[in-house]
């Protein structure tokens, strides 16, 4: 119920963020109003906003299908809340690199869940690398996604060729894996276990 309460909430404010441009501003991580305005709801408020509708609907469709065994999996293990602490770490943590590095810069603006949907999905990884997934159509184990997500995302972000913020997917990733690890260190050796058993 969790996963379907962030996908409806984040879809509300998106939608209604779409054709209001006050609320957009105010919800966006833009960092001279959380340096000098101290408000720094701004570190979890940017993922309920979005570009545009593929944006959204590309966040909260991945959201859906990998949340929700990721919520079970955190419940057993942090209760009933634990699935939403670790969403809303996962959207602190991907956007803070990105703010920090852009503290003095008044032009820069960050929006979208996508960093938290990424610890979603590589926590979900870790458990199943295994698992077929589909991506743009094309089936293929969610190793190897992952493998050529992080790839595609560490070249873009040195490249800078668009506007897309690729540092926060990978720290959003990273967080993901290694606090799925500290909740459940056997998670680690299930992991290496599978990798040495490959199932195309």
């Amino acid at each position: 119920m969790i996963t379907l309460a962030i996908i409806a909430v984040t879809s509300i404010v998106s939608f209604i963020a779409f054709n209001n441009r006050r609320l957009l501003d105010d919800l966006i991580l833009w960092p001279p109003a959380i340096r000098r305005h101290r408000e720094y709801h701004r570190l979890v408020t940017y993922g309920l906003v979005h570009a545009d509708l593929g944006h959204l609907l590309f966040n909260m469709l991945t959201l859906f299908f990998f949340g929700r065994v990721m919520e079970s999996f955190y419940a057993m293990r942090l209760g009933a809340l634990g699935f939403l602490l670790f969403y809303l770490g996962g959207l602190v943590v991907s956007i803070l690199p990105s703010y920090l590095r852009n503290r003095d810069n008044a032009g820069y603006r960050s929006l979208g869940a996508s960093g938290a949907v990424s610890a979603v999905l590589f926590g979900f990884i870790l458990l199943a690398p295994w698992t077929r997934i589909i991506v743009f159509v094309i089936p293929m184990p969610a190793i190897l996604y992952a493998a050529l997500y992080v790839v595609y995302s560490l070249y873009m972000d040195r490249s800078g060729q668009d506007d897309v913020n690729h540092s926060a997917h990978l720290w959003g990733a990273a967080y993901g894996v290694l606090c799925t690890v500290l909740v459940y260190p056997p998670a680690l050796a299930h992991f290496i276990g599978e990798l040495a058993r490959p199932r195309w």
